[in-house]
């Protein structure tokens, strides 16, 4: 049996493909304030603003192509089973073939129905507008299906269980600052090795069985399939 290799992205992986995000930039993402656009009450306020937000950030993440990294996740398929949970919401890991991936906070490629959580669809990638009057197949008003600040994140659960079942765990591209994801590093059952692959990691006394690979996600990721062999 393949062992298990959980892994937990953030957006230093997605950063070497262009995919910019709203902590380089002190609190403004694209020119906007954050809350203005990534949050429940945002959304509240203004959902044409944050519906035309997230339309310009799906006319970005179609012009950006997996990289290195995500290329060589996908190559350790080949020797381990592998699970990928991403704080990310663009789609680049299923891009570059990755199976199995686990998206906490939402997918930028989908809308979901305002009152059924539950009901979701694709975007049509020849249509990518949405707007607050934007109806699903099924007649509901769409949102976009992202995880806005204030909102719970449904798939922590889930994450914490492929953790735990984890025989080797490794975080890609994250400042460990963002809960509930950088939590999950103590959901590690005691004696599996940990990898933490950052060119800035966060200091992190307190995690035994921890190797850091100070060093960016393309690269980073290379080394971990050697230390793995």
């Amino acid at each position: 049996m393949k062992k298990k290799l959980v892994i937990s992205s953030g957006a230093g992986i997605s950063a070497e493909s262009g995919i910019k995000t709203f902590r380089d930039a002190g609190g403004l993402w694209e020119n906007y304030p954050v809350m203005d656009v990534a949050s429940a009450d945002g959304f509240r306020r203004n959902p044409a603003l944050v519906h035309e937000f997230y339309n310009q950030r799906r006319r970005d993440l179609l012009k950006a192509h997996p990289n290195d990294a995500h290329r060589a996740l996908m190559e350790l398929e080949k020797d381990y089973d592998v699970y990928i949970i991403t704080q990310n919401v663009d789609d680049l890991h299923e891009r570059a073939g990755s199976r199995n991936v686990l998206h906490l906070h939402g997918e930028l490629m989908k809308i979901r129905s305002i009152s059924d959580p539950d009901y979701i669809e694709a975007v049509d990638i020849d249509h990518l507008e949405t707007t607050p009057a934007t109806r699903g197949k099924n007649g509901d008003l769409m949102r976009p299906h992202i995880v806005f600040f204030q909102e719970a994140v449904p798939n922590i659960e889930k994450a914490m269980e492929l953790v735990h079942e984890a025989d080797i765990f490794c975080v890609i591209g994250t400042s460990l600052a963002v809960y509930p994801a950088a939590g999950l590093i103590y959901s590690v059952r005691p004696g599996v090795p940990i990898y933490y692959i950052d060119p800035n990691p966060a200091a992190t006394p307190s995690i035994p069985n921890l190797t850091v690979i100070a060093e960016p996600a393309t690269q980073g990721v290379r080394t971990l399939a050697k230390l793995l062999g």
